[in-house]
Parts: C-alpha cells; structure tokens; sequence
C-alpha cells in the first residue's frame, strides 16, 4: 500500500514538514508495510517560502526588516544558486500575523513596510526574479506600507511625506503617490504567489473576511474596507489598473493589488507553484491513499487552499484523498459531509478531542496527527 503524505501547516502548532512527520508515525504505526512519500506542501502562505527553498536548493538570506508594528525583525528569504537566480520571499517572514501577541493584533495598527524591506534586499541582491508568498499577514494595508519601503512616497492633503510606515487605519488620509528622491526600488519580474481567490472588497474582501481574523472589531472593519476603497481609487489613478476586480487581489490584507498596480507582478494560484516545484503530480502516481490536512477547514478551503488543490489533484489521478484538520467549521444548515464534497476530500477527520481548549489542542496537535492516522489506517480498506 502507497501513502502520500501532502500536509499544510496547522498554524501556531505545525510546520507542513513537521505535521507530515507526525503523520506518517501514525500510519506506520497501523501499517509498518505502507509505503510512504512525504509531500509537505503550501498555498502561498505561511511556510510556503522554506518549502519551496528546499525543493530549489535555495540558500537562506537574512535581513532585518520592520515587523508589522514597526519594530526591528530578523526575517529570511531565500536565493537560487541557478541561472534564474530566483529570489523566494515570504510575508508571513515580514509582516506575518505569527509575529505578534494576540494582545497586538490590529490591523488598524499594522504595516506591510517589511515586505516590501524584504523585496528591496532581493532585488539588491541581484535576483533575477522574485517569487513573493503571501498569506498569513497581519495587514490590511493594501501593500500601501510595502510600496513605502520599495521608494513610493504616500502624501496627505497638504502634498507632504505622510510617517513611515502608513498603518492600515491610515489609508483614507493618503491623498496622491510618487517617487521618493532616487526613485522607487526597480524589482525583476515578480510572481505573486497568493492562498486564496478572494478581491480586494466587499463582503468576500480583505477586510470583511480577513480582517477579524487578524484582531479588527466590526468598526475596525469597516474603517478597513472604507480605507481599502480609498487606496484602491489612487492606485486607479496614479497607475491606470483597476485593482478591484483582480482574482486574489484581496489576499494577505490587499498587499497583491499594490505591488501588482505599482510594478504589473503577476498573481498565480500559490498551490500550482509548490505542486510543480516538488513534483507532486509524478509522486502521486500509483498512491492508494492521499492524506492531506490544515489547521483549521471551513468554506474558505475551497478557495485555492492547500488541502483542496491536494485533493482536487489526487482525484485527477484516481487517488482518494482524507483530510486531518484540527478543527472544522461548517456552515448553518450543512452537515461535514457537504464540506468535505466541496473540499473534494472522502473524508474529514478532526483531530481534536472533543472538549480540549484551544491552547490544549495546539500543543497536542502533533500526538493527535499521529493518532488520528493510526486510527484511519487500522481501519482503511483501500478500493485496489
């Protein structure tokens, strides 16, 4: 029997790498004659960097940056040694939700000035092309603090250099962009890898759905979507691209419309990226089961997440996949079945026990991970 193990990150608990080795403990444990292959993967966001690094044998950089609140911050990117010389660069590095306290979560408050410090150290690297991972970002700027550290000055109404870095509640007194003395930072072609599909407004937009997650009350979130619309109106002007209906533009706080109105990068579903880089098609083949699995699954999973696009690959195949989660939402008037046909998975397994608190169930996320498989695999009868 052929197992590939194709994991996400479990946020605050596990790396891909790491929930894969938790997994294939527990199959081993159920079937020490199952053959493994170990695929962690990502979707652009939070760890998608260092995946791809090691499937491109690209060497760690480290540069300090502002983290989302402005303070110094040691984050890694990563250069090829090939003739592309392909800078990989992370935001979650930079600008990531992880970064903070719960107690500091705003984005109000937060920047996505070093990202943009981070792409300025690529290009001055030399790189030849930058492959940017967002997601799991603790903004909603708009990327208006990245375009701050390539070089682009945001002015007020009286035409001055508005503070660096310009927070995500500060978007509406920006009232024009243009260059900093010097000129704005010149970055190669840029590949935005994004996590999900979601634009830039409205109710499926950065700050209705993402912004809650990253600590913003329900004023907080309109006071967001109102300086989002602003922002994207100067990028309209100042740029000539209307950023408001771009698939994406919405991930990571709004980060992909700026950078991609200021410098036409191009934004690409981050799972087909990692997929190509670590060969999951070719490692598929012949699998008599996929597992696959994320932190938390709700509707948003379907949206260009990880454990879908597994899912929806290893289907291509012939391969029923099961997802591992820590937890599941499921939304009113629908079963777990109905998600897990629209994740495109055989099954759903949450992990946690019943009744564990969070804090509980994150530090046992690995001992769950392996039992879980166990459990799965003792009583799994494959179709071949």
């Amino acid at each position: 029997m052929k197992v590939l193990i194709a994991p996400d990150k479990f946020k605050e608990a596990l790396t891909a790498p790491a929930a894969a080795a938790a997994l294939a403990d527990g199959v081993r444990r159920a079937r020490p004659d199952a053959g493994l292959v170990l695929v962690p993967v990502g979707d652009g966001g939070e760890g998608t960097g260092a995946i791809l690094a090691a499937a491109r044998s690209a060497r760690e950089q480290v540069v300090t940056v502002r983290d989302p609140l402005g303070r110094p911050h040691a984050a890694r990117w990563w250069l090829t040694d090939d003739a592309t010389r392909a800078a990989i660069v992370e935001m979650a590095e930079a600008s990531g939700l992880a970064l903070l306290a719960p107690a500091e979560r705003d984005p109000l408050r937060t920047s996505s000035y070093g990202t943009g410090e981070l792409l300025r150290a690529a290009a001055t690297a030399g790189a030849g092309q930058i492959l940017l991972c967002v997601g799991g970002s603790a903004t909603v700027d708009g990327g208006a603090g990245c375009l701050q550290a390539l070089g682009w000055e945001l002015l007020d109404d009286t035409h001055r250099p508005l503070p660096v870095p310009v927070p995500g509640g500060r978007l509406t007194e920006i009232r024009a962009l243009r260059p900093a003395a010097g000129g704005p930072v010149r970055l190669p072609p840029v590949r935005i890898l994004r996590d999900v599909d979601n634009r830039l407004l409205g109710p499926d937009g950065a700050a209705a759905v993402f912004g809650p997650q990253k600590g913003a009350t329900p004023a907080a979130v309109a006071a967001l979507e109102a300086g989002l619309r602003h922002w994207a109106g100067l990028l309209r002007r100042t740029f000539g691209r209307e950023v408001t209906q771009w698939a994406g533009g919405g991930a990571a706080g709004g980060l992909p419309a700026g950078l991609a109105a200021a410098y036409e990068a191009r934004l690409v579903p981050g799972f087909a990226e990692v997929a190509a880089a670590v060969g999951l098609a070719e490692k598929l083949a012949g699998a008599d089961l996929c597992l696959t699995g994320e932190g938390r699954m709700d509707g948003q999973s379907v949206l260009g997440k990880a454990a879908a696009s597994v899912a929806r690959l290893a289907r291509a195949f012939g391969v029923p996949t099961v997802a591992l989660v820590g937890s599941v939402t499921v939304e009113p008037g629908s079963t777990l079945e109905d998600l897990a046909r629209a994740v495109g998975v055989e099954r759903i397994v949450v992990i946690s026990p019943a009744g564990l608190s969070h804090a509980a169930a994150l530090a046992a996320t690995a001992d769950n991970l392996r039992y879980a498989a166990e459990g799965l695999l003792r009583e799994w009868k494959p179709a071949r």
